[in-house]
């Protein structure tokens, strides 16, 4: 499953996903699991944020070799599941490429759903989506221009949504329908 994560300037959140998506797969040995970034207002060529890449080595992630990208069409066709970090992000980025609106959710959103009804996977998690097209949670808010607290605080809500969704889509395929990923809870 190749995962596509959105968020505005590609500097913070997008990539913290990304990266422990990475860290995740590379600890579980889940070749067939992989991720990128990308930004709907990308700060093109633009490296980590400093306080976002001391969240995701907090988190067990590797920040190396990176540089912002903006968001393509070839990217939302390449990819399995379109993670975004705001309702706005993800609405914005599903009309980018035909038939992106079924793999299109916010993070939080693709979790909830994953965790309350077991969807896992992206057919299922579209199945279970609200009637209305509303996340029913709320996005990760973009900590550039605050405090290191608010670094870590999106970089916490990002790992609270997505190690337990990674840990459902992955487990089918790993044959562990039970197991919990633990290094990261």
């Amino acid at each position: 499953m190749h995962i596509l994560f959105v968020c505005s300037g590609n500097v913070c959140r997008s990539v913290i996903a990304e990266r422990l998506t990475r860290a995740y797969a590379v600890d579980r040995r889940t070749a067939e699991l992989t991720a990128e970034s990308a930004g709907t207002h990308a700060l093109v060529g633009y490296p980590i944020e400093p306080r976002a890449a001391a969240v995701i080595e907090g988190l067990g992630g590797e920040t190396g070799r990176f540089r912002a990208r903006r968001v393509s069409a070839e990217m939302m066709r390449r990819a399995d599941l379109v993670l975004a970090m705001t309702e706005a992000q993800r609405d914005r980025v599903s009309a980018l490429a035909a038939g992106s609106s079924v793999k299109s959710f916010t993070l939080t959103e693709a979790s909830r759903i994953a965790t309350v009804t077991g969807a896992d996977t992206v057919a299922r998690l579209d199945a279970y989506r609200e009637p209305d097209g509303t996340a029913g949670t709320p996005g990760i808010p973009d900590p550039v221009g605050l405090s290191e607290a608010a670094f870590v605080g999106a970089g916490d809500r990002i790992a609270e949504a997505l190690f337990p969704l990674l840990t459902i889509l992955t487990a089918r395929r790993a044959g562990d329908l039970t197991g919990t990923y633990q290094r990261y809870t």
